[in-house]
């Protein structure tokens, strides 16, 4: 027997007990379906991120900070109180309430431009505003972002900041835009908002700036519910608010930006943390940051995909419980065919194949089904509880992933159908043939 022919007695011979095939092709069904979709929420997760990492532009760039003496500073692993550490500022990034890390001065900024592969370094300044209104209306908690050299931020409306002009500029975050009164975001470009700020004696000040662009709120995004100035009105800010504070403690920053080349390697980006790690520096990048949130986004999804191997290894149960049948059914016919000349080989590759053809049809209406389920719960989400979210599709297919999805559960039908096919293949023809 040829093995076109071969394949065709195959799936000719898998719809012989309908009932029984159908029930075990739908328990292949229901684990191929759950992985899908596990895979495809794990895809569709992380393309967000990696997507939102492009977008801000920060491929090139690295967060850094002063390395803290872990007997008492930031980090320690301590239960008691910390020492007073005069050089140490309030953390701006995430951290426990009350955190501080070693402050850079100017000194630290000329140690880290002179480290091999920096290329440009900026001091990250810290503004914390009182409130930001327009026209006279209500008066909003707003905080302030920033932006690094290279980086842009994700526009609805408008243009970005530019960090060239005397002109006082912000970008507005789209939640902002209906409470201060703008009808759309177009409308908000151009418009004259008020951003309050207090000083260290305590006196508010008012600063008016002109509102260039509207941004989109995203993962990672350097605005978040913050408004992005540009270097004019950041100076002025920033001054502003250290209005009253001795000249010598003006200068004192929680951390630094820094730029290296675009086209590093891991190996040379992980280098040059090293040599940041040397001079008594800690160096993140916004992929690392995001790096944890994949790590733990996977873990979950590897969890998941757990349960639906479990229940592919069910149903291979079900396959081995089909074949034996079909074996036993067909003893008389098995015989047959091997007192007319078939290889035990043959044998063996007919009732593999069908086990791989039930493990097939399982999978490939599985998957398929979980793709248009999947596509849909997607849509359904953007547009309600993750329209805050633009751009994420929560659940995304990859062909190839789904390709190896079927592919796996193909061979694990294959394997569960090696146990009944072995039994056809040594069945004794003469002994086949007198079965009852």
């Amino acid at each position: 027997m040829r093995t076109v022919d071969l394949i065709g007695t195959a799936v000719a011979n898998t719809f012989r007990s309908k009932t029984r095939t159908i029930l075990t092709i739908l328990a292949i069904f229901v684990g191929a379906f759950t992985l899908t979709l596990t895979n495809g929420l794990g895809t569709g997760i992380n393309a967000y991120i990696d997507d939102t990492v492009s977008s801000v532009g920060t491929s090139d760039t690295m967060t850094v900070t002063k390395t803290a003496d872990t007997a008492g500073g930031f980090g320690a692993a301590t239960s008691g109180p910390k020492e007073y550490d005069p050089d140490a500022v309030a953390a701006t990034g995430a951290g426990a309430p009350g955190s501080t890390v070693v402050a850079l001065t100017p000194t630290d900024l000329d140690e880290l431009g002179g480290i091999d592969g920096v290329l440009d370094v900026q001091a990250v300044k810290s503004i914390s505003t009182d409130y930001i209104e327009a026209g006279g209306g209500t008066k909003y908690v707003v905080g302030v972002g920033g932006l690094i050299s290279g980086q842009s931020v994700t526009l609805l409306d408008g243009a970005q900041p530019d960090d060239d002009t005397d002109t006082l500029q912000l970008v507005l975050p789209t939640s902002y835009v209906e409470p201060l009164g703008f009808g759309s975001d177009a409308d908000a470009v151009g418009q004259t908002v008020t951003v309050a700020i207090t000083d260290a004696q305590r006196t508010q000040h008012t600063v008016d700036a002109t509102v260039v662009g509207v941004a989109e709120e995203s993962l990672a995004s350097p605005t978040g519910a913050s408004i992005v100035p540009n270097a004019a009105l950041t100076d002025l800010l920033y001054e502003t608010q250290n209005i009253g504070v001795p000249s010598d403690q003006v200068e004192r920053y929680a951390q630094a930006s820094i730029r290296f080349g675009a086209d590093a390697t891991d190996e040379q980006i992980t280098a040059l943390k090293d040599r940041l790690a040397d001079a008594g520096y800690t160096g993140t990048t916004v992929a690392d940051q995001l790096g944890t949130i994949k790590t733990v986004i996977d873990g979950i999804v590897l969890v998941l995909n757990a349960f639906a191997i479990i229940a592919l290894l069910a149903a291979s149960f079900g396959i081995v419980n089909t074949l034996l049948m079909s074996v036993q059914e067909r003893t008389r016919e098995i015989g047959l065919m091997k007192a007319m000349g078939m290889g035990s080989g043959k044998v063996f590759g007919l009732f593999s194949l069908e086990a791989a053809f039930i493990g097939f049809l399982g999978s490939a209406i599985g998957v398929g089904v979980a793709v248009l389920a999947g596509t849909g719960i997607s849509a359904a989400l953007s547009g309600s509880l993750l329209a805050d979210l633009p751009g994420l599709d929560l659940i995304a297919f990859d062909p190839v992933s789904l390709g190896i999805i079927v592919l796996v559960v193909m061979v694990i039908a294959f394997l569960a159908g090696t146990l009944p096919a072995a039994r056809a293949a040594k069945a004794d023809p003469v002994e086949s043939l007198r079965y009852e």
